[in-house]
């Protein structure tokens, strides 16, 4: 098949994990003797025509918060539409459904993954969120198939619109005897800190991370990963609460992936804040390390992590959990293989990339879920089922 992945920053992957899933999965389906096309977004840089076997399109966008994904997924599908026909077109976020008829009109099938709830998001202003929501309710009409990567997405998708979505999650490195000379280099000791990696975004509270840390009586570090190119302010509000404590170190943004596998790999605990998304790759990643979770208290992360993670909902009780880490941390290292075994049984990116195949081949021969519903919002169950998921996401 003829294959095209569009609506990312595209690869090699360095940024995110809409961009890990493309690199993974688009290698593995080369590999199977499929044509795929990246689409990714230009950096000021040379970018190289092919990567791992993937024909890459690299093309500019409009650098603003609002603007920069629609951008350049406008141009990807103009391009696309302008090239040899592909057979399956995998659009990644739902803010770009309202390009799908362009996409479609060449004869590919769409399929969208939706990511997470994105108009729930305290980044977006009252203009935006409503985008979102016209934009998931345009995917629900005009895509041949909708992809969520968690069951609690799925459940929403099934709830609020009654259509089908195909449950495809993310897969994972296992990281065995990862070296340590980078984070030594930087002066940390294996085994003994504290890591959270995460966008800087209100709903990813690395700033009620920082403030729980600050209140723990520990004594490993507390060692920050993350940036955000669009949020200022809250970056500034987690540099002040870091402010005057030794203890925490802000390394920015690292794109370095030895220095993250072994950031992660070494790490006594992983932190994770995030609120509203599905299946999170930087917690995957840290379960593929073998490092035990302790995660915001929503529905997402518990299926992800399971009943061997810790579970937070504000700054006093992570503070509590970092101090149960350090005085146990024999326990939570053994809990931390215990993580990265449920990591190696359910988040196999060979077995992900099977699904992709599977789902691009029944599109292919003329599968959709075109027509099977309105668009229109029901009144949503799932925020009764899921009351802490739903709680978070508000804000």
């Amino acid at each position: 098949m003829r294959i095209a992945m569009l609506g990312t920053r595209g690869v090699p992957a360095a940024y995110g994990g809409f961009e890990t899933a493309v690199e993974e999965v688009g290698q593995r389906l080369v590999s199977q003797g499929h044509r795929v096309t990246v689409y990714g977004r230009s950096t000021g840089e040379q970018a190289p025509r092919e990567h791992l076997g993937m024909k890459l399109v690299t093309l500019p966008a409009l650098r603003t918060k609002t603007l920069e994904t629609l951008s350049h997924t406008a141009l990807s599908a103009a391009h696309l539409g302008a090239t040899r026909r592909h057979d399956v077109a995998f659009v990644f976020n739902a803010a770009n459904a309202p390009l799908i008829p362009m996409i479609r009109s060449r004869g590919t099938a769409v399929a969208v993954h939706v990511d997470g709830l994105e108009w729930k998001r305290d980044k977006w202003g009252a203009w935006g969120r409503r985008y979102y929501r016209m934009a998931e309710q345009v995917a629900v009409r005009e895509a041949d198939a909708l992809i969520a990567d968690a069951r609690g997405i799925q459940d929403y998708y099934t709830d609020e619109f009654g259509i089908q979505t195909d449950l495809i999650t993310y897969g994972t490195k296992i990281l065995k005897d990862s070296p340590t000379d980078l984070i030594e280099g930087i002066g940390l000791v294996p085994g003994h800190y504290h890591v959270v990696v995460a966008r800087f975004e209100p709903e990813n509270h690395v700033d009620v991370i920082v403030e729980g840390y600050r209140r723990s009586g520990a004594t490993m570090p507390l060692v920050v990963v993350g940036s955000a190119p669009y949020a200022a302010e809250h970056t500034e509000r987690i540099r002040r609460l870091a402010e005057g404590d030794a203890r925490i170190r802000l390394l920015g943004g690292v794109y370095d992936q030895r220095m993250l596998d072994q950031l992660y790999s070494h790490a006594l605990s992983y932190l994770h804040g995030h609120s509203v998304g599905g299946t999170n790759p930087s917690l995957l990643r840290a379960m593929g390390a073998g490092t035990a979770v302790v995660g915001w208290d929503v529905v997402f992360n518990r299926e992800v992590a399971g009943t061997a993670g810790l579970y937070f909902s504000s700054a006093a009780e992570l503070a509590r959990s970092i101090e149960e880490v350090e005085r146990y941390p024999f326990r939570f290292r053994d809990i931390g293989e215990l993580m990265q075994e449920r990591a190696r049984e359910r988040y196999d990116w060979d077995a992900v990339t099977e699904c992709y195949e599977s789902l691009a081949a029944k599109l292919a021969r003329g599968y959709s879920t075109r027509g099977m519903s309105s668009g229109r919002r029901a009144q949503s169950a799932w925020s009764v089922r899921n009351p802490q998921a739903a709680d978070a996401a508000r804000g």
